[in-house]
């Protein structure tokens, strides 16, 4: 699972100004002038180009709840981009990022002390600079697991070593076992 790029797709849209469409017919033509024909809505839906020219013409109101929910799916993904990059923008250069998690957190730590992953609570705003490398990152197309090595370097950072005063000798550490994940910006 993509909890990571999951989470930052909730933030997102979160920054909405104005509700998306609500009528399945307003949400298709939405997507149709996006996309600019019904044969491209109807292939990244999933259905054929008459079925979405029946939603839009209003002949059929009632799409099976995956249909309808793909539907969703690609209308807030594509609403409000400038919106969107504004807010992405200032979180990367001024306001940084808050990560809410219940994940197992294990490490790399010297000898003598303990590296046994356990599971914690964890609400740690980290700064502008992992904003902007997990936007970044998850721009060009990075893994989940590129992304968890950024939350987990900003945590460790941020929340294990506060910011250079203690747990020096932490290295590594790993974000596994997601419970939740949410992130803020």
């Amino acid at each position: 699972m993509d909890e990571i790029a999951d989470a930052l797709a909730r933030a997102d849209q979160e920054a909405f100004t104005r509700e998306p469409p609500k009528t399945l017919k307003g949400r298709v033509s939405y997507l149709v002038r996006q996309l600019g024909s019904a044969r491209a809505v109807a292939a990244e839906i999933g259905v054929t180009p008459d079925s979405i020219n029946r939603y839009r013409r209003g002949a059929r109101k009632n799409p099976p709840k995956a249909v309808a929910d793909r539907i969703d799916a690609a209308v807030r993904a594509r609403w409000q981009p400038g919106v969107r990059a504004r807010r992405r923008r200032r979180a990367a250069t001024t306001g940084g990022v808050t990560v809410e998690t219940r994940a197992r957190f294990g490490y790399t730590a010297p000898i003598g002390t303990t590296d046994d992953g356990r599971f914690r609570r964890l609400t740690v705003h980290l700064p502008p600079q992992y904003a902007d490398r997990l936007f970044t990152a998850r721009d060009a197309g990075a893994g989940d697991n590129q992304l968890r090595a950024i939350v987990a370097e900003g945590l460790r950072d941020i929340y294990f070593q506060d910011g250079g005063t203690r747990a020096l000798g932490l290295s590594d550490v790993a974000l596994t076992d997601i419970d939740y994940l949410d992130l803020e910006f």
